[in-house]
């Protein structure tokens, strides 16, 4: 969940980030780490528009944060046969600034890697795609987040593809349920997003609010409503999913 280079650091990405996050739990103070584990069952994979594997799937969750520096790896494994080819395991940084007043500016690197069976290998270059992100998250008093991906991809011709993916979210308590808006759209033409131009992908709004099992345990919920209105080929879709999160 949550990446204009050359083809090397397609090559080379994964294992820069595996190389970087050892080094920084190996050198790091270990008084400044702190580490969160998790999961989401979730019953749809949908991200950014695009449904991936069209099965319920989980997604797990190691992040490691030193400062303003977090690092981690994330996946997301169909429970079903038939979806396991959309099967994904990515390693992604982030640095957060935080301003006095509340709002944050963020970089990030993901490497997303899809291990699906019979798949490239990890260390192949075509099992990996690149991103490279910037985030700016408002004040308590304007709370609309943005955030631009760049991908670094190739097409079927090894042409190199340079998409850009923008989202701008607001947030807005109704009740005991918090409302998130949200909306995406792409850059230009690209294989990954099944995209001939320009085009709005993503459209949602999720609900999510805590599950009370027990007085101490009770697991954030959300239900997400997301329509892609794209005339891609993945597009003229919409989606209604849930998702449970478990987190010591």
């Amino acid at each position: 969940m949550m990446h204009p280079l050359n083809t090397p650091v397609r090559r080379c990405g994964a294992i820069a980030a595996a190389a970087l996050i050892a080094s920084v739990v190996i050198a790091g103070p270990v008084s400044a780490q702190s580490a969160s584990i998790g999961a989401d069952v979730v019953s749809r994979y949908v991200w950014r528009g695009l449904d991936f594997g069209e099965s319920m799937s989980v997604q797990p969750g190691l992040t490691i944060a030193l400062g303003g520096l977090e690092f981690g790896a994330w996946g997301s494994y169909s429970i079903s046969a038939s979806g396991a080819g959309a099967n994904e395991n990515d390693l992604w940084a982030t640095y957060t600034h935080e301003t006095a007043s509340g709002a944050s500016f963020a970089v990030g690197f993901t490497d997303y890697y899809f291990p699906g069976p019979r798949a490239d290998k990890f260390r192949d270059k075509d099992a990996h795609t690149q991103e490279f992100s910037v985030a700016v998250s408002g004040t308590e008093a304007f709370p609309v987040s943005l955030y631009a991906g760049m991908l670094l991809d190739e097409n079927e011709d090894g042409e190199a593809e340079r998409p850009i993916y923008f989202e701008a979210s607001v947030p807005f308590m109704a009740g005991d349920v918090e409302i998130g808006l949200h909306a995406g759209a792409v850059s230009s033409k690209s294989g990954f997003y099944a995209t001939e131009g320009f085009a709005l992908v993503n459209l949602g709004i999720t609900g999510s609010a805590e599950l009370p099992i027990t007085d101490s345990f009770a697991p954030p919920v959300s239900v997400s409503y997301i329509v892609n209105p794209s005339d891609s080929e993945s597009g003229n879709r919409a989606f209604l999913v849930f998702a449970l999160s478990l987190s010591p």
